[in-house]
Parts: C-alpha cells; sequence; structure tokens
C-alpha cells in the first residue's frame, strides 16, 4: 500500500540451498529469480512511493514499531543506540569512558503476562503499567489471568483510579496474539462493565478479521468473557475478605466497576452481592445484607416491606436528612 514494488531477497539455512530474489509491483504477477544474498536470513525492500515518503521517517517508523512490536517475542534492532563504556583509568588514577555503537533493540521479548506470578514482585507490575501509561497514576490492584484450557488466555488487567472524564479512559486494554498487538477495540471480549479497565490480554484463539456478529457466536469468545468476569468478582471477594478497611478505602473507585457490573451481568451480579457495599451519610459502610440488618427495626413499613432512604445529594436534602435521623431512620448514597 505504501510501495511501488516489494523485493525480498533470501537464503535459506538449509544445507546446499541457493539464494532467492522475489519482485513483485502489487499486480498478480511477480518475477523470481537468482538472489544475492551469502548468509542465512531474509531481506524485505520496500520501494517506498512518493506520497508515502513520511513513512521513512525515524518518528514515524518508531511509533509504529513501538505500537505493534513493542512486545514481540524475537528482538526487533532499529538502527543503533550510542552508550558508554569503561575505557580504563586516566592518568589520575578515575574511570574513563567510551562512546559505543550498540543494537538499538527497541522490544521487550518477554513480558510479565508471559511469566508466572511467583516470578512476580508488585514493582514489576507497577513497571509495566508505566510502561503501557506513562503519565497515569498508580493502578489500584491488578489481576494476572492466566489459564490454558479450555481456552488459552494470558494478561494482566489493572484496575485504574478513576476521574470524572471516564469516557476518555476507554480503550486502554490492548490485545494481542502471540505477543503481537492487534487491536485496543475489545468490545464482546471483556465485559462492558470493565471497560475502563486498562492492561492487556493475549489469546490465540481469538477469532481475527471477522465481523463482530461472528465474533459475538463464537464458544471460545464466550468462555473469555465468562472467564474474565469469575476473575474480578473473584478478586474483589478476595479483596474485600482479607482487608475490608482498604476496600472501604477504595469504594469510590471500585464501586463504578461493581455497581455497573451488577446491573449489567446477572452472573457477576449473583457474586457482588456479598461485596457490593453501601454508605450511609455518616460515611459508614454496609453490605446489603448488613444494611437491611441495620434498618429493619426502624425502616419496616405495615405490609412488611422493609423501606431504604436514598440521597444522591446529602447537602441539599440537608433538612430531609436531618427529619429522618430525628426518627432514627437512615439515608444511604
Amino acid at each position: 500500500m505504501v510501495a511501488d514494488k516489494v523485493e525480498i531477497q533470501t537464503l535459506s539455512y538449509q544445507q546446499g540451498a541457493e539464494p532467492a530474489r522475489w519482485i513483485c509491483d502489487g499486480s498478480t504477477t511477480f518475477e523470481l529469480s537468482e538472489g544475492n544474498r551469502t548468509e542465512r536470513g531474509t531481506d524485505i525492500i520496500l520501494y517506498v512511493n512518493e506520497e508515502n515518503k513520511d513513512f521513512l521517517e525515524k518518528y514515524k517508523l518508531q511509533s509504529i514499531l513501538d505500537k505493534y512490536a513493542k512486545f514481540l517475542p524475537v528482538p526487533v534492532q532499529f538502527g543503533t543506540r550510542t552508550e558508554s563504556e569503561p575505557d580504563g583509568e586516566d592518568e589520575e588514577g578515575k574511570p574513563k569512558y567510551k562512546e559505543v555503537e550498540k543494537p538499538n533493540i527497541i522490544n521487550t521479548v518477554k513480558p510479565i503476562w508471559t511469566k508466572a506470578p511467583s516470578e512476580l514482585k508488585d514493582e514489576d507490575y507497577l513497571s509495566f503499567y508505566k510502561e503501557l501509561y506513562p503519565f497515569t497514576e498508580d493502578p489500584l490492584f491488578w489481576i494476572h489471568l492466566n489459564v490454558d484450557y479450555p481456552f488459552n488466555l494470558t494478561g494482566v488487567l489493572y484496575f485504574p483510579k478513576i476521574k470524572n472524564d471516564v469516557e476518555i479512559q476507554r480503550n486502554k486494554i490492548k490485545l494481542f496474539s502471540r505477543q503481537v498487538f492487534i487491536t485496543d477495540d475489545v468490545k464482546d471480549i471483556v465485559p462492558e462493565f470493565l471497560m475502563l479497565l486498562h492492561g492487556v490480554i493475549d489469546s490465540p484463539d481469538i477469532p481475527l478479521n471477522v465481523s463482530r456478529s461472528f465474533l459475538q457466536a463464537d464458544g471460545n469468545v464466550k468462555k473469555i468473557n465468562t472467564y474474565i468476569t469469575k476473575k474480578v468478582a473473584d478478586k474483589l471477594a478476595e479483596l474485600f475478605k482479607n482487608d475490608r478497611k482498604s476496600y472501604e478505602e477504595k469504594w469510590n473507585d471500585i464501586g463504578v466497576f461493581v455497581k455497573y457490573g451488577i446491573v449489567s451481568e446477572p452472573k457477576f451480579a449473583e457474586r457482588a452481592k456479598d461485596f457490593v457495599l453501601l454508605n450511609n451519610v455518616k460515611k459508614d459502610f454496609f453490605t446489603l445484607a448488613e444494611y437491611r440488618e441495620k434498618v429493619a427495626p426502624v425502616q419496616t413499613d405495615k405490609d412488611g416491606n422493609v423501606v431504604y432512604l436514598y440521597s444522591a445529594n446529602a447537602d441539599r436534602q440537608h433538612s430531609y436528612i436531618s427529619a429522618a435521623e430525628k426518627k432514627d431512620t437512615m439515608y444511604c448514597y
């Protein structure tokens, strides 16, 4: 699409192989002849056309490599870089350095999602997060995905601190297939209520270049969607059980995901009823069961229904809240 013609010079590793040259201008015909390589390997040469000369500029190539090749499983070199190396000592015994040219490897061959969680520390997850999102605050916590049956899926999903510009934070999950970047549009693969998460997922079992209707009907995609929902629910339940105080401190951020999940995903709602929180105007937190038990004695009507008083803005509704408090009733958010 960007070149007048493409030429390939290649030589196989096999004993006695001869170099070959293939060239094509994009039409239905091509030329195959003897090549000029003397060592095994392949050169792919693009004769870039005039209107796409910007693809030869360093910054343009760098941005393409950063997007699509940043985590390829083989080293990718883009030019060279200058580094300082020790070069003995000067007359005063101080170390000397010399500038040397070294291959500029632009990718991380073994990113953290390809490793076992037992190999990693918190610092590794935070460092990777900063690599993906350099100008973003540290995440609240993360989930490491690693399953090889009945489908293959690896990845790391981060719970970010939620800002007011929620829409801007969408499309932050990157989809890879065998460490090759595919897209950051993961609709249907990741449940809708988790689209605000950050991170990466990698699966060779997700069909590529197909219509959205086909994607929605694919069995592996449905299983992956269900698995991610379960892993998130498990993680939230674990955080709530192990350190409720810390969970409550994060609730302003976590609550967005949990409440959205409850109204949009029935299976998640069933799990989330145990760790979704309500807080009253005094900033006390309650689970649904705890809140019902708290208010039932004074907020049950004549038909036996427990009544929840809800406030969207405690300051504006202060007079109603004060009147309720005098009757020992309680408002929640």
